[in-house]
């Protein structure tokens, strides 16, 4: 009910929270005129439940608020000041604090109120600024529109002057052409040349045969020796008026303003590079030290429709770049941004993503593999090849025909189906390396029976190219592999042709494998191109393991996948070893 109307009280609409009262509306309008300051109090629907008058310790729910802390600056109460967590600190009073704030409240507000011309005058200069801000920027735009039109103008100027040579040029073998065609058809019968012979011919009278018959058998000499060699008047090819843009298309690729003030960051060739996903890294010069960056990446079609870029704001100078698609080319460019100024960008920069996704794997230390001759370092993604103490001991042995045995290994997972690409670097040093695939149903057997290292017995070639002992050899093993060594990648012979091909290939810095396990496909790519170097078929009927071996020196290690862990190590790298 109403707490202040005469009786009987009326029922209350309104309960006020300064006051903790409520009012019917006709009390409350009295009590709170319009433009007091009771006005301004916080009412709400008919409530006993008012708030105190006084606020409470959040800390300390029963404790009224009576202190000030000084260095947390909020209101705190006696027993956060005795042993709570402002025991330490400074507090004042309330009385002291409320004047103190007031005062430097005061004192800001009447520094705002003596500034409010300044104020003013600075909203009015933001303002003409704005303006100049938009006059200029159409007056800017206004002005590379014109540069346009005249590239424009010359353009179709260039165009025309083109076109006209080309219509000249296939007007004037047109006439050519019509020409020898005509003469041609005069050869034929009852037309021209032929037409008129024959009624020469028909001429009885000696002396007028022998006077017309003399010219005419000129004539026709000359077109009998024409039939014979016959050349057409004039060519049908237009490749003398090919018009080469690649230079233009290049220069115009490169416009940009005539002078931003931040130089055009240059993109590494060397130091980038794609694997699983990218990895691009740029230079830029320290005296024009860019904010930030936008790296821009696209999908380059074979059907030349334009893919619109996608853009990466990146604080550094490099960044990895995922989920691009297999097998596909990307154009790759950066621009740099200082303040509120942009440079043109880079020269785009063209990288081919491998032909099946990465697949991960590391050496396996188990099956196979000897700790003597072969050293695997702890992560197992290195392996090298080192002579091994029994050889040294066995050595009063070796004789004539003794042939050192391959040292194999193979990854820690297998393949069942689908597409795989991995890679690797074979070390420069390396005598003997054989890289491929391995079947896992002869595998076992391979690598556990017993082998003489000392006996040539297991050499496979009789000293003859005849291919059957290849065919015999490769019938037995479980591996599909090929060979290199000595800086370069040798390519299997072909067992159905017996022409000399160019086997030998330099050995690529970095090389791949591409298994297709449902087609039964094996091929070895140039990472650096992403080049297939050779392929062949591969009996996939069983799980199929990464292989690797090794004779003599040598050394492999695994394309590590380009993470943003490894572009922090990288970095890490670079700033400890700086150029």
């Amino acid at each position: 009910m109403c707490d202040l109307c005469k009786p009987p009280p009326q029922e209350s609409t309104k309960s006020c929270m300064d006051c903790s009262a409520s009012y019917c509306n006709e009390c409350f309008k009295i009590y709170h005129p319009w433009g007091t300051v009771k006005a301004q109090h916080e009412y709400v629907g008919p409530t006993t439940n008012f708030r105190p008058k006084v606020l409470m310790c959040p800390e300390h729910e029963t404790e009224r608020i009576n202190m000030y802390c000084e260095l947390c600056r909020r209101p705190v109460c006696h027993l956060c000041k005795l042993g709570g967590n402002h025991s330490n600190h400074r507090v004042t009073t309330m009385s002291s604090a409320y004047k103190t704030l007031k005062e430097k409240l005061s004192k800001d507000i009447d520094f705002l109120i003596g500034k409010e011309s300044q104020v003013k005058s600075q909203i009015s200069e933001l303002n003409l600024l704005m303006k100049e801000t938009e006059c200029n920027g159409e007056r800017a735009k206004e002005e590379a529109i014109s540069h346009f039109e005249k590239l424009f103008e010359v353009l179709e100027e260039r165009k025309s002057s083109v076109l006209k040579a080309i219509d000249a040029s296939k007007k004037l073998r047109l006439d050519k052409f019509q020409t020898q065609v005509e003469e041609y058809q005069g050869l034929l019968e009852n037309n021209g040349l032929v037409g008129y012979a024959q009624e020469v011919l028909k001429e009885t009278d000696q002396s007028c045969f022998v006077q017309t018959a003399k010219q005419l058998h000129l004539r026709i000499q000359k077109a009998t020796e024409s039939l014979k060699s016959f050349r057409p008047a004039a060519q049908t090819s237009f490749e003398d008026y090919v018009v080469n843009t690649s230079k233009q298309t290049e220069l115009l690729g490169e416009l940009s303003f005539f002078s931003s003030g931040v130089d055009v960051p240059e993109i590494n060739e060397e130091q980038s590079k794609i694997y699983n996903n990218a990895l691009i890294t740029w230079h830029h010069s320290e005296k024009d030290k860019a904010d930030s960056y936008v790296l821009e990446y696209r999908k380059i079609n074979r059907d030349e429709e334009m893919v619109p870029w996608n853009e990466v704001e990146v604080s550094g100078t490099s960044k990895v770049v995922s989920n691009l698609e297999s097998n596909s080319h990307y154009a790759f460019r950066v621009r740099a941004y200082k303040g509120s100024i942009c440079s043109p960008c880079s020269r785009e920069l063209t990288l081919h993503t491998p032909p099946a996704p990465v697949f991960s794997f590391l050496f396996d230390e188990k099956c196979g593999y000897n700790n003597e001759r072969l050293l695997l370092n702890l992560k197992r993604d290195r392996v090298e090849s080192r002579a091994g103490f029994n050889t040294l001991l066995a050595a009063d042995r070796i004789q004539v025909g003794y042939y050192t045995s391959l040292d194999y290994i193979i990854g820690d997972a297998g393949i069942t189906k689908g597409k795989h690409f991995w890679a690797f670097r074979v070390e420069p040093y390396s005598y003997l390396v054989k890289v491929g695939v391995a079947s896992s149903d002869k595998l076992q057997e391979w690598l556990h029976s017993p082998r003489d290292a000392v006996s040539p017995r297991y050499e496979q070639d009789s000293g003859h190219d005849s291919g059957s002992e290849d065919a015999c050899f490769e019938s037995s093993q479980p591996f599909t592999l090929v060979t290199i060594g000595m800086k370069k990648f040798f390519t299997p012979k072909s067992p159905t042709s017996n022409e000399p091909e160019n086997r030998v290939l330099p050995m690529p810095t970095s090389i791949g494998i591409f298994l297709d396990y449902d087609k039964g496909k094996v091929s070895f790519y140039d990472m650096d191109h992403m080049k297939c170097l050779y392929e062949r078929q591969v009996d996939c009927s069983h799980t199929m393991y990464p292989a690797f071996a090794l004779m003599g020196s040598g050394g492999i290690q695994l394309e590590e996948p380009i993470t943003a862990k490894y572009l922090e190590y990288q970095e890490d790298m670079e700033f400890k070893n700086p150029m």
